[in-house]
């Protein structure tokens, strides 16, 4: 019988990160709902469960050691190994009219919390999670990014917090790529794409629907053996960035 596969998807509570764990679920992963919100993470549990999914929820919270220590710790006793990590979780800081990130008065604080979160919680997560992700026999990392990361693109509002950190992301994506291949080759890592998705995230203005957006990372998280790693991808292909 073969065994079960395992999966954690941050910030899956909600909107795109939701869409991912049901999309995996559907694969017959079993997934942990990385959250720090409690009833909204139960909740999402629930529902997942009600369409036949196997889920269960992790309280995390991206930007604290100790939160993803202890998160860790959880998966550690409830899957023993980890098939798939999907970074999801993120912040945009203010975008209002009147609070938009112009890089010419643009609060350091808002950029300190995009990078805290969107860079350094990615790594918190894959860091600590790597001892499970090694117990996998196929390990994926998929990290949720944004082509207004692009330098070629340039696509989207001017937002000097949240774009440069996504295109921090994915440096560190390539940086993750290359080390794996000189010790873990098995493992691949790669940053998606979602494009502009109707969420709360986006003030539900986008063009796409959160299955369609979670759709690229879902078939990044299930690559077979030998796949791409250290790329950066949409619906259409490699993101020139």
């Amino acid at each position: 019988m073969a065994e079960t596969k395992t999966a954690l998807v941050t910030g899956a509570n909600k909107g795109i990160g939701y869409a991912i764990a049901a999309g995996l679920a559907a694969q017959g992963y079993r997934v942990a709902v990385g959250a720090r919100d409690d009833e909204r993470r139960e909740a999402a549990v629930a529902e997942l469960r009600r369409g036949g999914a196997e889920a269960f929820g992790v309280r995390l919270d991206v930007s604290s050691d100790q939160s993803v220590a202890e998160a860790v710790a959880v998966l550690d006793e409830r899957l023993d190994h980890l098939d798939a990590v999907v970074n999801n979780a993120g912040v945009s800081g203010p975008t209002a009219a009147g609070a938009l990130q112009d890089p010419l008065t643009l609060d350091l604080d808002v950029l300190r919390a995009d990078v805290e979160t969107n860079v350094l919680g990615a790594v918190r997560v894959i860091n600590t999670a790597l001892p499970l992700l090694r117990r996998s026999a196929s390990p994926r990392i998929v990290n949720v990014s944004t082509d207004m990361a692009s330098l070629a693109r340039r696509t989207g509002p001017i937002m000097a917090a949240y774009a440069p950190s996504k295109t921090m992301l994915n440096a560190m994506t390539v940086q993750y790529a290359r080390r794996f291949a000189e010790t873990d080759p098995g493992i691949l890592v790669n940053a998606v794409c979602p494009g502009f998705v109707a969420t709360a995230f986006t003030g539900f203005s986008g063009s796409r629907t959160a299955v369609e957006g979670a759709a690229v990372a879902v078939r990044f998280a299930t690559l077979p053996d030998g796949g791409p790693t250290g790329t950066f991808v949409d619906d259409g292909g490699t993101i020139p960035w």
